[in-house]
């Protein structure tokens, strides 16, 4: 019987530290030299090296400024602060490599989608069409207040403007400009063919973009699709849009729970549910010996951030804990942060209550998501156990010191992994969307943003447009 292949992303951000607050004080970590692109190329190799599908991005426009109401811990403990682009180290990494794919997080809240697909469709250019987009809405009031806004939008609002970005963005990407459109005639000195060139004449309730797209067809034409919501809405649009989900949940059920919610949302729109790509979020601590490991995870412990941590879930709760008692259970409250960052530690499992500290203490080292301590073949026992009991695809592997947690994955896990038959040896294409989808290049036909084309398709444009 043959193995379902095993998916890997890397799960970083341009900042000191990402998911293990306090862990850059390591002196393993290299963090602190997420501004060399050197750190970036060396990553990106060890990464390809390990053949891993992509790297994962994230970004965050805010600072963590809920707890204690200010953002001095965030800032004193490094907590996804201070933070850089996450786009411009995709040409770097890309340079430096030729199959790994880049994932990379940016929000519908904050930036026209005309200027977003420019800059979308230049780097699948760059990258010959290696790049993904993980959609996000974002949560942190923070940085509503410094794009112009007093708090940040709704929850369910920022869902329906999403939708409409993406409509936006399909039509740019996949209707404006025909597969034919550049033609680069030197002897009639025509490069594109302005008659298969289309405004897209877009007017909706968030957007007017009557024109056409600035770039020719790249690669891929859209971007791969990552989407991260675990709420109601979240789920609605992954299942009707992205190909790849990212889920972050500490338990194999809960994570169950979220795979089988999605996919059946997936299929009651008459999507095949088997075209998603799940991810689940983990953190290895690796040793040759079991007694290793267990005594790295200890060091490592050490250097974690109770502050820090506490910063970082009250940005993604919108819950200040500061102001409840280190022994004090959390219950529930809806606002619009990151519902899921309070459901799972209030609903999700109902037989486990948490309090202050140990939701501190959990966050330490690799922030909502479990921590797999252990040899190469018991991180890899744990692994193939998600896949076979969540229903995941693969993983977003973060780290609790870069790129040492990496380097050991890819060292010690792969190489088992890869005689177990589940993570490849070799690439299988040269396109992100080809080696997730057995050498595919596009979307297919019927998904949202294919189905635009055929309205675009022979148009003659507009002498204005």
């Amino acid at each position: 019987m043959k193995q379902k292949r095993m998916y890997l992303n890397a799960f970083v951000m341009n900042c000191v530290g990402h998911q293990s607050p306090g862990l850059w004080t390591h002196p393993a970590d290299r963090g602190y030299q997420y501004t060399d692109m050197a750190y970036w190329t060396d990553l990106a190799r060890t990464l390809e090296r390990g053949r891993f599908d992509a790297v994962f991005l994230a970004d965050v426009l805010g600072v963590y400024d809920v707890y204690q109401g200010s953002y001095h811990a965030a800032v004193h403990t490094a907590a996804q602060i201070p933070v850089n682009d996450p786009m411009l180290v995709i040409p770097v990494m890309a340079a430096a490599t030729t199959h790994l794919g880049f994932g990379v997080t940016s929000s519908v809240s904050y930036e026209p989608p005309y200027v977003f697909a420019r800059r979308m469709s230049t780097l699948d250019h760059l990258t010959k069409g290696r790049v993904g987009w993980n959609i996000v809405t974002s949560y942190l009031d923070s940085a509503a207040r410094n794009l112009g806004l007093q708090r940040q939008v709704s929850h369910d609002a920022r869902y329906d403007l999403a939708e409409e970005y993406l409509e936006v963005c399909y039509k740019l990407w996949e209707g404006s400009w025909e597969d034919d459109a550049v033609v680069r005639d030197r002897h009639q000195g025509v490069f594109a063919d302005p008659l298969k060139v289309h405004p897209i004449d877009h007017h909706g309730t968030y957007f007017h973009v009557p024109g056409i797209h600035l770039c020719e067809p790249s690669p891929q034409r859209t971007p791969v699709l990552y989407q991260a919501g675990a709420s109601a809405r979240g789920r609605a649009l992954a299942a009707r849009h992205a190909e790849c989900v990212f889920v972050i949940a500490p338990t194999i059920p809960m994570a169950k729970k979220y795979v089988q919610s999605l996919r059946e949302d997936a299929e009651k729109i008459g999507r095949d549910a088997s075209e998603l790509r799940v991810f689940s979020m983990f953190t290895p601590i690796v040793g040759r010996t079991q007694a290793e490991a267990e005594a790295k995870f200890q060091d490592y412990a050490k250097h974690a951030s109770r502050d820090g941590a506490l910063a970082l879930y009250g940005g993604w709760s919108g819950l200040d804990l500061s102001k409840y008692g280190p022994d004090e259970t959390l219950t529930y409250v809806e606002n619009e942060a990151i519902r899921s960052a309070v459901e799972v530690f209030t609903r999700m499992d109902p037989d486990r209550k948490w309090t202050v500290d140990e939701i501190a203490k959990f966050i330490g080292i690799g922030g909502r998501g479990p921590v797999f301590v252990g040899t190469p073949e018991v991180i890899a026992d744990t692994m193939q156990a998600w896949v076979e009991e969540a229903g995941v695809d693969g993983f977003n592997i973060a780290y609790a010191v870069t790129p040492g947690t990496f380097e050991d994955f890819v060292d010690l896990v792969v190489p088992v992994l890869q005689q177990r038959g589940v993570v490849w040896t070799d690439y299988e294409a040269d396109t992100l969307r080809g080696n997730l989808y057995g050498g595919r290049q596009y979307l297919p036909d019927h998904h949202p943003a294919r189905q635009v084309r055929a309205k675009f398709q022979g148009k003659v444009p507009s002498v204005s447009g």
